[in-house]
């Protein structure tokens, strides 16, 4: 049920006419409350989008009552009418949830856009779309809403996590947009989270930047970071229940996580999910920054579609980053053979199995006691045609 498994909130996903195709391409997600905190974190591109523009400003005072969101556009790149678009887009959105009786102003609206880039949306038929998504609000529009604002995706994504405490239960849904342009500081992603844990914005902000940093912000598929990332965490608080923090915050986490591993699943073209960690590093920073670096080397994406462990390729990009570590003390296994062992060869590469979906390569500094880990996937001729095909 995605956004609408918690409590306090409603959600719809239908077909405005912005793709030429005619597939889903407008979602809502509305909060009925009691409360309407929210959270927001946002592309670190310089370049950003007018929706992306539009919600900074409106998250502001930690309140939101609303998520407009369509596919087919990025309205990115579009100049002052792009922004008063945006504008357009949620006082409409206010006007049609101000008719069915919940008060709202535009300034409770946040929007969110993706698509192609520099080309201003068709508002003729996104307005009418905003009155006919709100017309099918439903407690059970998660699914619809997640549908709706898939780009390159093949699937959907969505999650949903549960809890119980001693105050009685609480729920944290989302879904999640994004296939490719998977980078740090975020994605070419669109991610709604929702709960009805009765949390301020405050604890919303604490938990959302505490799950980002470890979840979205270290899933990096092509090294290319979009104009119109946006993740938004609201609260209804009509469980009642006010979980301690840490707990929240795992939760937070949970789906995030959950959220992330779908995005390189579903990442452009993709036959290999590459998990890298980097363990014993000096620090946090350097683990992150080597497996960075890893992850965005087209030479080892390439060996491991073809199904070799080319150790060498790990090692080059090791070396290009100013983490500390000794070349002579570096070691790295692929599917946990040690291939490499005091950087040089180790146990025989024959004895790497490489045959299924998911390859991990562990990247050993010997340095410290640090480590992250970063998602990433192959280099393939599916991911050139479609990104030759496709206008992105």
């Amino acid at each position: 049920m995605s956004v609408t498994a918690a409590k306090g909130f409603t959600a719809a996903g239908i077909a405005a006419g912005i793709k030429e195709n005619g597939n889903p391409d407008l979602a809502l997600v509305v909060n009925t409350g009691p409360r309407r905190a929210a959270a927001g974190v946002f592309t670190s591109n310089r370049v950003k989008a007018a929706p992306v523009v539009w919600s900074q400003q409106v998250l502001a005072d930690g309140e939101l009552t609303a998520v407009v969101l369509n596919s087919g556009g990025a309205n990115a790149c579009t100049g002052p009418q792009g922004f008063q678009d945006t504008h357009a887009t949620a006082e409409k959105v206010a006007e049609v949830l101000s008719a069915q009786g919940t008060d709202v102003g535009a300034g409770e609206i946040a929007v969110a856009s993706t698509g192609l880039i520099g080309i201003l949306l068709p508002m003729d038929k996104l307005l009418p779309g905003v009155e006919k998504a709100a017309a099918e609000l439903s407690e059970h529009g998660g699914e619809k809403a997640a549908i709706a604002i898939k780009t390159t995706d093949t699937v959907h994504k969505t999650s949903v996590v549960t809890k119980d405490g001693p105050g009685g239960g609480w729920t944290v849904g989302g879904m999640a947009k994004g296939a490719g342009m998977l980078a740090p500081g975020l994605a070419t992603m669109l991610v709604v989270l929702t709960t009805d844990a009765d949390v301020d914005s405050a604890g919303l902000d604490s938990a959302l930047r505490g799950a980002t940093r470890v979840t979205f912000d270290r899933v990096d598929s092509d090294g290319c970071m979009s104009t119109n990332d946006t993740v938004l965490l609201l609260a209804s608080g009509s469980s009642g229940v006010t979980p301690e923090q840490d707990a929240f915050t795992a939760a937070v986490r949970e789906v995030c996580d959950d959220l992330a591993r779908q995005l390189i699943g579903d990442a452009e073209g993709a036959s290999k999910d590459i998990r890298i960690e980097v363990i014993n590093a000096a620090t946090e920073d350097d683990a992150v920054e080597v497996g960075r670096s890893i992850a965005r080397n087209n030479l080892l994406k390439c060996a491991i579609h073809g199904e070799d462990p080319n150790w060498g390729r790990v090692l080059s990009a090791i070396g290009t980053t100013a983490a500390a570590f000794e070349p002579d003390e570096l070691n790295v296994a692929i599917n946990g053979v040690w291939v490499c062992k005091n950087g040089s060869v180790g146990e025989d590469r024959d004895l790497v199995d490489m045959r299924y979906r998911e390859v991990t390569v562990t990247a050993d500094l010997a340095a410290g006691t640090e480590s992250a880990v970063i998602w990433a996937n192959d280099l393939t001729a599916d991911y050139v045609h479609e990104n030759s095909a496709y206008s992105s």
